[in-house]
């Protein structure tokens, strides 16, 4: 079965760290185009070696380019602001987006959680790293609780990984989680907090998620996520939990008072996890940054196989 052609917008480290995964770990999916904006950028030079069709003509440059009519799905590692314009002139195109940015234009996407209710959406959003490491999590918890009124969550990265994008973004970057730690994760009230440690040599990405949840017990709760990890290990293999999962309930003789909420009675669940990056062109410590180019690419292989399943018919 002839396999879906893909192209990555964007030739810095996010793209050409995703670059190297689709060529490493073929499945679905054919990477035929490469495209920047700086003719040399590392990324397009490792594309032209690999014998990947490249342009440093931005949007218009892959317009020009002969695969271009035989796209079916595009990624975008551009910014936020490159990537509306990207979006109108793809999907007029019938392109299939996956977006690494901050834009959100399409529903967020975190591929152990919603994947399948956004196959057919013509631009999916990844969230942010933060996300794509803690709301499995929370919507583990949640898929065993009969309420999850609270989750917060706290994403510490090397401060080596966080490129200017990410420094210029960060308020936005946690707004954007503590949101899809609502819509997608399932709270109903979500927080997340985002900490660059410069610690020397860089520590890889550790991550704590507190949920307060009702209606579940600690044994349920504990089987849950330990499945949902095993399910994201399948595409980030250095995704694990650090700790054993540790566990507070509170009852009618010792509710929690929390302010601006009122009484909780349940539990508070904490999860401590690390993300350890494959070390496929990003160092081994931006398990950050490795975590949002494999669940893109666990996202184009599932939006792929959907379309050739599709022409197949």
């Amino acid at each position: 079965m002839t396999r879906t052609k893909a192209v990555i917008i964007g030739s810095g480290n996010i793209g050409t760290d995703l670059m190297m995964k689709m060529i490493k770990y073929q499945q679905n999916m054919e990477l035929v185009a490469v495209v920047g904006i700086d003719p040399e950028s590392d990324g397009l030079k490792q594309a032209r070696e690999r014998g990947i069709a490249t342009t440093y003509e931005g949007i218009e440059g892959l317009q020009k380019l002969d695969c271009y009519p035989d796209i079916g799905i595009a990624f975008d590692a551009t910014s936020a602001y490159a990537h509306k314009l990207h979006d109108e002139v793809l999907c007029a195109a019938g392109i299939q987006v996956v977006d690494l940015t901050p834009a959100a234009i399409g529903p967020f996407t975190v591929p152990t959680v919603n994947m399948t209710a956004n196959l057919d959406a013509p631009n999916v959003n990844m969230v942010t790293c933060g996300g794509q490491a803690t709301i499995p999590m929370v919507a583990a918890v949640r898929q065993v609780a009969s309420r999850l009124p609270y989750a917060e969550i706290i994403a510490s990265v090397a401060s080596r990984s966080a490129g200017p994008g990410t420094r210029a973004n960060i308020d936005e970057f946690t707004r954007t989680t503590a949101n899809a730690i609502e819509k997608v994760g399932g709270a109903e009230q979500g927080k997340a907090i985002i900490i660059l440690n410069p610690a020397e040599p860089p520590m890889i990405m550790r991550d704590t998620i507190f949920t307060l949840s009702e209606g579940a017990d600690e044994d349920a709760i504990r089987a849950s996520v330990e499945e949902m990890v095993a399910a994201v290990q399948k595409y980030v293999p250095g995704y694990r939990l650090k700790q054993e999962i540790q566990f507070e309930r509170y009852g009618d003789n010792n509710k929690l008072t929390i302010p601006g909420r009122g009484e909780f009675t349940g539990i508070k669940t904490m999860i401590m996890l690390e993300v350890e990056g494959a070390g496929d062109y990003l160092p081994s410590y931006s398990g950050n940054l490795d975590i949002m180019t494999a669940a893109a690419k666990a996202t184009g292989e599932l939006l792929a196989e959907r379309r050739m399943a599709a022409a197949a018919s």
